[in-house]
């Protein structure tokens, strides 16, 4: 969990009263589904190891009382360079190897560091914000195959060998896998309401951006 706190004029509260922003995971919170639509006021967090897991971090940052102003950025998966989801995705993509996870359908919810950051400091500087922020894109109802091939686009590689459940399972075990061969089809409705304009709306754009 990221968390960062800092001094910050409130709305309706004196200046020198605090504020707390801290992130965790939306694609662990929400329980995976091919059909349902998950906002911020949406239910989770109880289904499974890793969505109790989020459910303990964000009850750990919050703050007892209403003297602080408290922002929970719930991320999903994060594109940027230098390591993370892409760092493992770049070799087998660019020997023209990669493709979708399993079956593909499953949601993809994702967001470049560039928006990640800037919706935490967002959070940090908006006095009106408050609350669950859900740091995903607008255009994060990208399926995995949809993913894998935008990777292959942005890279000038095909991407159509898909990786078969079964070796997903067998390498990063069970619960681990759920989390890649399952996926939830996450909204940023609370985020783009707050007034947050993104800097990668569109996955194209951001995987360009990525791998240049």
């Amino acid at each position: 969990m990221n968390s960062l706190r800092r001094g910050c004029p409130a709305a309706t509260l004196p200046s020198t009263w605090p504020e707390r922003t801290s992130s965790t995971l939306s694609e662990a919170y929400y329980q995976p589904s091919l059909t349902a639509e998950y906002d911020e006021d949406s239910p989770g967090g109880d289904f499974d190891f890793f969505s109790n897991l989020v459910t303990k971090w964000e009850a750990a940052a919050r703050l007892p009382g209403d003297s602080t102003r408290q922002v929970v950025v719930r991320s999903g998966v994060v594109l940027g360079r230098g390591g993370g989801a892409i760092g493992h995705m770049l070799l087998p993509f660019r020997l023209g190897l990669g493709g979708p996870i399993g079956s593909g359908h499953q949601f993809f919810p994702w967001i470049h560091i560039g928006d990640l950051v800037g919706i935490l400091a967002h959070a940090v500087e908006a006095s009106h914000v408050q609350g669950v922020l859900n740091g995903v894109a607008p255009a994060s109802t990208t399926t995995n195959a949809e993913f894998a091939q935008a990777l292959g686009a942005a890279l000038g590689r095909p991407a159509f060998i898909p990786l078969p459940s079964t070796v997903v399972q067998a390498v990063f075990g069970q619960e681990r896998a759920i989390m890649l061969l399952e996926g939830q089809k996450v909204v940023p409705r609370r985020t783009l309401a707050s007034g947050y304009q993104y800097s990668f709306p569109e996955l194209g754009a951001a995987l360009k951006e990525v791998v240049a």
